[in-house]
């Protein structure tokens, strides 16, 4: 089953393989050596060799993978074949995770196009044994950034916690600014403790609904101030909820190319926010609207390769339009289809960032920028909205070397494409723990529920985490 071609994407993960082919890169040093026979093995787990891995598995903590038992705790015992083929499957399955991940994540969606990396764990581990180097070899299969460290070290620290439990705050009704409710002291408590509050009891309830916007914009939660369920499900997390959504948030970095395109635009669908990087450097960041859960952005490596200025809008004929729209919109019927004409109050409003996939997705602008103020931006039928569009295109077009050309095009009111030079790598993922811009770990919650799979297969209980709710605040795209 595939995506269907109109920004209107699957509501479930399912088990099937990806309509797309994954795009795969070659990890560093990955097939220099030549293959270990099978016999060879037995000699090549000498103590040393041995020793290396079970200190290896010991630190597999820092990469969230603790829950997973790679090495039989009685493999010493075993008969003297059946040891070198167990030390094998352990070190082959542990450098697997490290490179691409324990889970392949096209069998998690239907749809999976971002690179992959791809390396050849046999010969690496045949060559790292000969030259006593399996720790080393181990080592650098893992991505060595920045942003991976800090949420490594963000998840031993939450691990060392795991038993610490919040208390639970029940609540039969949802608490307003200036309500009494026994719970308030409570939820108090754990604001400060949380860092949104900085003292109680003093705090009035001005300053505790402030607190709670904040946490809630935190959390992609609408910014309301009211502690209702999914205020409530947040402030009740704790160490061991927050090292669940850590391990995942390792987990699907390490099924990541370890050298992104150097210019590339990559939107996070989890936090609904687009980071644009320059020849290797963050030159841009901003908010966008994704798809709302039902109908999600699907996880693509896809590139723009051209902007429409002053776009028409065909309307999918999944997405039912009332007569009031159509003369509200001033729609007009073509070949058997709703078309929304160019101008200011068109659903992708005054540019479209046309990108290369079989799925329909691209980026645009919109005529409802006031949505870009709500904490919780799942809300489009797939595509991504982009706050700013227009100074967002006018700054890709001259640096792309077309910007008199953009500016023309944008200037004439009618749909004008401008091909850029070269295409530019987009990729849309879905991190919801990830590095913010003030260089400390930040949490989302998981809109789409995609986290819950991956957690199981990296040793967590299974537990429905909270989803985005479907809002319909308008028909576009």
């Amino acid at each position: 089953m595939k995506y269907p071609t109109f920004c209107m994407l699957l509501s479930t993960i399912t088990l099937t393989s990806s309509a797309l082919p994954v795009m795969a890169q070659t990890l560093p040093g990955a097939a220099q050596a030549s293959p270990v026979p099978p016999s060879d093995w037995q000699t090549l787990w000498t103590e040393a060799n041995r020793a290396a891995l079970k200190q290896a598995l010991a630190d597999r903590a820092r990469h969230g993978l603790d829950r997973v038992t790679f090495l039989p705790r009685n493999i010493d015992e075993q008969p003297t074949g059946d040891v070198a083929r167990s030390y094998t499957k352990a070190a082959m399955a542990y450098a697997h995770a490290l490179a691409q991940g324990m889970v392949d994540p096209s069998s998690l969606h239907d749809v999976y196009t971002i690179a992959r990396p791809v390396t050849d764990q046999t010969e690496g581990l045949g060559d790292a044994l000969r030259r006593n180097r399996l720790a080393q070899w181990l080592d650098g299969l893992a991505p060595a950034d920045p942003e991976y460290r800090l949420l490594s070290q963000a998840y031993l620290a939450a691990s060392r916690n795991a038993d610490n439990r919040k208390p639970v705050i029940p609540l039969a009704n949802s608490i307003h600014m200036g309500d009494v409710n026994p719970r308030v002291p409570e939820i108090v408590d754990q604001l400060v403790e949380d860092g949104y509050l900085t003292a109680r009891p003093f705090a009035d309830s001005t300053d505790i609904a402030d607190a709670v916007k904040a946490l809630q914009r935190d959390y992609g939660i609408r910014e309301d101030g009211i502690v209702g369920p999914d205020t409530l499900g947040v402030l009740t997390l704790g160490p061991g909820d927050r090292a669940r959504t850590l391990a995942v948030a390792l987990e699907r970095r390490r099924w990541l190319s370890r050298t992104p395109p150097a210019t590339r635009i990559d939107v996070n669908t989890a936090a609904a926010e687009l980071r644009y990087y320059r020849d290797g450097q963050l030159v841009d960041r901003r908010k966008v609207i994704v798809g709302e859960p039902d109908r999600e952005t699907p996880p693509l490596g896809s590139p723009i390769y051209r902007l429409v200025a002053n776009p028409t809008w065909t309307v999918p004929k999944s997405i039912p339009v009332s007569r009031a729209t159509v003369r509200a919109k001033n729609m007009r019927r073509i070949n058997g289809y709703w078309v929304q004409p160019s101008g200011p109050d068109n659903a992708l409003g005054l540019v479209k960032f046309d990108m290369k996939n079989n799925q329909a997705i691209y980026l645009h602008d919109t005529s409802a920028p006031e949505l870009f103020e709500r904490s919780q931006r799942h809300l489009s039928h797939g595509c991504v909205r982009i706050s700013d569009a227009l100074g967002f295109a006018a700054m890709l077009a001259d640096q792309e070397g077309v910007g008199d050309a953009w500016a023309k095009a944008h200037a004439s009111g009618s749909y004008e494409i401008v091909d850029l030079p070269r295409e530019i790598p987009v990729r849309l993922l879905y991190h919801n723990a990830f590095v913010a811009e003030d260089g400390k770990v930040a949490f989302r919650t998981d809109p789409y529920g995609w986290n819950d799979a991956v957690a199981v297969r990296l040793g967590f209980a299974d537990a429905k985490t909270r989803h985005a709710k479907a809002e319909a605040i308008d028909i576009g795209p």
